[in-house]
C-alpha cells in the first residue's frame, strides 16, 4: 500500500503528503479525529515498526499526546510536524508569519485586497511564492504552480478553484484557528443583516472595535456551550486584522459570520 510507504521514513513529495491526508480524512472535514485519527496513529507504528525503525521524537510526541485520547482533533498543519515531508512545501505550514489568527488574518486582508472574500489561484500563487520568499527560498515557476494545485486541491472545500477564508485558515494549527469556534455560530443572510445593522448603532456602513465588542458579548451569551466571553478581546484582535483603518464593513465581518460567506 502507498501510504504505508510513506509513512516509512523515506522524505515524501507535495504531492505524497496530500495523498497521505486524503486517505485518512475520510469525512472531507479538513480535520482528522476520533477513528480517522487512531488508525493513523496505528498505521504510522505498524509502517515503522515494519521498517525496522524507531518512531523520530516528534512522531513519538504526537502519539503520546493524540494516541490514548479520544477528543483529539489535528489539521494538515499537525501532521505536516511529523512526516519528513521536502523542506519547501513544509515551509507553508510551519511559517512563522502564521503563528496566531490574527497574524493569518492580516496576511489574508493583503492577498484579499479586492474584498472578494476568497483568493483565487494567481492570489495564492502569490502569497506561497511571498511566503518562500520571506524564508529565503526559490523555487521555480513549474514548483510554485504544483504547490499552488496541491494547496487547492487540499483546502478547497467546495471545488470552486479558489480558496476562502476558513478553507485558507486550515493553514493554522487547530488550537490557533478561532474560526473553527465561529462555525458553530454562523448565521443566515438575512439574520446577520439584521445583526449588523443593529450593532452598526451609529449607521455608518462599518462596524468599529467598540460596536464589535458589544456585538461579539451578545454572541457569546446566545452560544455559551460554543464561545467563551473570556476570550472576547482574542476574538475581536483576531476580527479586527480584517478592518481596514479601524472600520470593519460588512462583507469582511460576513466572512466570519455569515453562512453565505459575503
Amino acid at each position: 500500500m502507498a501510504v504505508e510507504t510513506y509513512l516509512q521514513g523515506a522524505e515524501i513529495s507535495a504531492s505524497q503528503f496530500f495523498e497521505i491526508w486524503h486517505h485518512y480524512d475520510s469525512d472531507g472535514s479538513g480535520y482528522l479525529d476520533g477513528k480517522e485519527l487512531q488508525k493513523l496513529i496505528q498505521d504510522l507504528q505498524q509502517a515503522r515498526k515494519k521498517a525496522g525503525l524507531d518512531l523520530t521524537p516528534e512522531m513519538k510526541k504526537f502519539v503520546d499526546q493524540y494516541g490514548k485520547s479520544s477528543d483529539g482533533k489535528i489539521g494538515i498543519v499537525e501532521l505536516a510536524q511529523i512526516l519528513p515531508t521536502e523542506e519547501n512545501f513544509l515551509l507553508f505550514f510551519r511559517c512563522q508569519q502564521l503563528k496566531s489568527s490574527e497574524d493569518f488574518m492580516q496576511i489574508w486582508r493583503k492577498y484579499d485586497s479586492d474584498h472578494s472574500g476568497y483568493m483565487d489561484a494567481e492570489e495564492l500563487k502569490g502569497f506561497l511564492k511571498d511566503l518562500l520568499q520571506k524564508a529565503n527560498k526559490q523555487i521555480d515557476d513549474s514548483k510554485l504552480t504544483e504547490y499552488t494545485d496541491i494547496m487547492l486541491r487540499m483546502f478547497d472545500e467546495n471545488n470552486d478553484g479558489k480558496l476562502e477564508l476558513t478553507e485558507m485558515a486550515k493553514l493554522l494549527p487547530v488550537q490557533e484557528n478561532f474560526l473553527l469556534k465561529f462555525k458553530g455560530v454562523k448565521m443566515s443572510q438575512n439574520e446577520f443583516s439584521k445583526a449588523f445593522e443593529s450593532f452598526d448603532s451609529d449607521r455608518s456602513g462599518f462596524i468599529d472595535e467598540q460596536e464589535l465588542d458589544a456585538l461579539l458579548k451578545n454572541l457569546c451569551e446566545k452560544n455559551k456551550s460554543e464561545l467563551d466571553i473570556n476570550n472576547i478581546a482574542t476574538y475581536k484582535k483576531s476580527i479586527m486584522a480584517l478592518s481596514d483603518k479601524g472600520k470593519l464593513f460588512r462583507n469582511d465581518l460576513a466572512l466570519i459570520l455569515c453562512t453565505g460567506g459575503n
